[in-house]
């Protein structure tokens, strides 16, 4: 059996910040498009991973070891999301759905990716 991926804090937490950009994005695209009448359309968390992938492929190459990103960074974290993949859309689906709203891009992508941050988290005090 394969070790588990294991994230240092510091990748955490540049981690965290990147998920919070996106998070942003979607809260600032969700008010746009309100402003002019337009509507959202679903969104999943799936997409949500998808969305995490992208921004880290393009901040791997543009900043990535500046700021201590390893080099097989985005194939951990690929591997990761892959392995959380049905604990994320089984919880977020749940929390998205307990007061019975429409659940927003900007809000499947903060229960997305806390669910995310607590699997690498449990991840790592199972290894400890």
């Amino acid at each position: 059996m394969d070790s588990p991926i294991l994230l240092s804090g510091h990748v955490i937490g540049l981690l965290k910040e990147y998920m919070r950009d996106l998070i942003d994005q979607a809260a600032q695209e969700t008010h746009a498009n309100e402003q002019f009448g337009f509507s959202t359309a679903p969104y999943r968390s799936d997409q949500a991973i998808s969305d995490l992938l992208a921004l880290l492929d393009d901040r791997i190459e543009s900043e990535g070891i500046q700021v201590g990103l390893p080099v097989d960074f985005l194939h951990r974290m690929w591997t990761l999301c892959n392995e959380a993949a049905p604990h994320l859309s089984e919880r977020v689906w749940l929390e998205g759905n307990i007061d019975h709203h429409h659940a927003g891009k900007a809000r499947i992508r903060e229960l997305t990716y806390r669910a995310l941050i607590e699997f690498i988290e449990s991840r790592s005090r199972e290894r400890s």
